[in-house]
Order: C-alpha cells, then structure tokens, then sequence
C-alpha cells in the first residue's frame, strides 16, 4: 500500500533514515488512510531556503526573531520542542501550543499522522500522544487513552460552575431555521433541536428564542440555540451551541451561571482538547461529509475519523455527528457508535418533513 512506504519519500531534511524507517513502522499499525494531500517536509535542521510546507522543528532552544520571520515569510511553519511539550506557528501566525510528555518516537509519529491526512496541529496533537512501543501492541495502535493526550496550554480558567449534563445519547438532532420549524419537529417526536436563526432583527430574534424555549417546555425536550447565547439565557433555554471561534467572545461563567448546556463545535484533535478544557456538555464533529448548508474552514472529516473520536471519548461525553449526513449515509454514521446525528437539509429540505423524520427515527431506534 503506497501510502506506507516513507523511507524513500523526502520526509525528513537532511535524510533520517532511522526516523523515516520508525515513521514507517508506526504508519503501518494506523490504519488505512488516504495519502497527505500536500507534501510536507519535516526539517531536523534549519535549510537554506524555507519553502512552503517545511515543518521546521527546533528542539531546546528559543527560536530567534529574524529565523521566525524569515521562515514563515517562505511559508514554512516552525515547531518548537521542549522537555515539557511543543508548540507549532503557522506562516499565518496562528500557534497552537500543547503541554505534556514527549515520547523518543514522536517525530516519527508525526509523519506518521501527518501521511494519514491529518493539518499539522492535529498530528502533533496525536504525536504527543503517542508511546514508545505503540505500535508493537496491536494492528491499530491508534491513541485513544484520553489521560495520555496533551493539554493546550494558555487557555484561560474554565467556568467556576460546571455546565449541566445532557445525555450521552441525543439521538437525532434537527438543526432548523425558525421557531415555527422548532414546534414542528417536536410535534413529531423529536426530543432534542437546535434553533439557528439567521438574518433576524433583535426583535425578532428574541420572538424565535422565546417561542423556541416555550416549544421545549411544552414537549419536554431540549432545545438548544445556535450562538446567541444572551438571548438564550434570557429566556431560559435548555442549552446553547458554540463555535470555536466563540470561545474567544463569549461569557461562558454568564452561560453556566444561566443553568444552560453548552455544545462546542470540533474540528480536529486540537479543537477537542480546547474544548474539553471548559467542560462541555456535549461536542459535536464535523463535517463528517461535504455539506451545502455552510462554507467550511475545514476539509470534510469523514467516517474513520469519527469512529476514533468515539473510540477515544464516546464513554466520557456525548458526541453529536454533524455534516452531509442524510437518510442514506445514516447507518453508516450510526455504526461507528456515534450518540447523536444533527441533520439540517434532510429534513428541512425534505418533500414531506414529517415522513423523513420518521424513517430517520427508525435508524435510529433500529
């Protein structure tokens, strides 16, 4: 299988053939995954020309001003390893810095997951992850021991009052467009929805929550509100549903406080470990396929992925799967253990709402 074979393909700079060998060998015991779509090229010294997709690894030291500008200015990023963890700086400038235990192989590893398909700051995340041994101890040595994986570092304290549980099985989960659309999926059995509104006035965005939450009481299920999480306290929703990016903007002692559930938005590796750091309530994925409904950051994560994700917190928080999943690609979905599937235009866009809402019951319960 080509996507095994590292030793000849230019990983390291200069020739490591002792890593390139270990990188294949732990390669072998991950899985069968599609081939990295760019070529990266992990630097154990500095080069003479950066160049993009050069992972420019300093081990010990600080890296100076001049070499940062410069190597990113190329398009290059720069991981930076120490006793107690690692960093990485995209030419963008974004960094992602994690703290814990780094194995003898982790450089290995990270070409490793790298040659899987995963950005840069998730196979570090999983290269942190990673033991010496592994991979000698079993056909998939793939890291699902949560107490194994790194902390981001320099997050800010995580709310005094912890979020309220949900269930760890959600089951399914429509994500609709109007207060109206809420009231009609409730009536049709369904116990948890998410409100995301957009394009509203404040007016009438207060109207949609407060008649939302209203639908909730009466059906006795839970809604959640997609980001506007003010209006959702105010009215005394169930829960909210945040972005990453929201993270960074919104009060989440306020959201606590407020007795709300909070539902965090993951992409990746690294995203999980930020998100699990403020205790959500549940984590969602995605997108699992290629979805119309928004414009994606991130390329679609797929089935394999997910299966891991569940594998490696399915018993500790619940897990929404979210992202061009219908009717057909339900089951699938489902088998890979997954609590809960939010889907937005299998209903929503659905010939008869009602009917396509109870056949996807039916997966579920079946």
């Amino acid at each position: 299988m080509e996507t095994l074979k590292l030793t000849d393909r230019g990983w390291f700079w200069p020739p490591a053939d002792e890593l390139s060998e270990a990188a294949e060998r732990i390669r072998v015991r991950l899985g069968d995954w599609p081939c990295a779509n760019r070529a990266w090229r992990i630097c154990l010294a500095a080069p003479d020309a950066a160049r993009p997709n050069d992972l420019i690894v300093v081990i010990g030291r600080e890296v100076t001003s001049d070499d940062d500008a410069a190597w990113r200015a190329a398009g290059a990023a720069i991981v930076a390893a120490g006793t107690d963890g690692a960093a990485l700086t995209m030419p963008d400038g974004r960094r992602f810095a994690l703290e814990g235990t780094l194995a003898e192989d982790w450089l290995a590893a990270f070409a490793a997951f790298l040659d899987c398909g995963f950005e840069p700051h998730d196979a570090l995340v999983l290269a942190l992850a990673w033991r010496d041994g592994d991979e000698m101890r079993g056909d998939d040595a793939w890291p699902v021991d949560l107490s194994r994986f790194a902390r981001v570092a320099d997050l800010p304290p995580a709310p005094r009052q912890p979020f309220p549980a949900c269930p760890l099985r959600l089951g399914l989960y429509p994500v609709v467009p109007s207060a109206q659309w809420v009231e009609r999926v409730l009536a049709l059995g369904v116990k948890t929805v998410q409100l995301r509104v957009k394009d509203a006035t404040p007016a009438q965005l207060e109207d949609e929550i407060a008649r939302a939450v209203a639908a909730g009481r009466r059906y006795e299920a839970r809604v959640f509100v997609n980001d506007y999480w003010r209006e959702a306290a105010r009215a005394g929703a169930y829960g909210v549903h945040l972005g990453q990016e929201d993270l960074d903007t919104a009060d989440l002692d306020a959201i606590a406080q407020a007795g709300m559930r909070l539902g965090l938005s993951t992409h990746g590796y690294y995203e999980l470990l930020r998100a699990l750091h403020y205790g959500p309530s549940y984590l969602a994925f995605g997108a699992v396929f290629p979805t119309g409904t928004k414009t994606l950051a991130t390329a679609p994560q797929g089935l394999a992925r997910l299966e891991r994700y569940v594998r490696l917190l399915g018993a500790r928080v619940p897990l929404v799967a979210i992202g061009g999943i219908d009717a057909a690609r339900l089951p699938a979905v489902l088998a890979t253990g997954v609590g809960s599937v939010a889907l937005v235009s299998a209903i929503t866009a659905a010939a008869d709402p009602a009917d396509a809402v109870a056949r996807l019951q039916q997966t579920f319960s079946g």
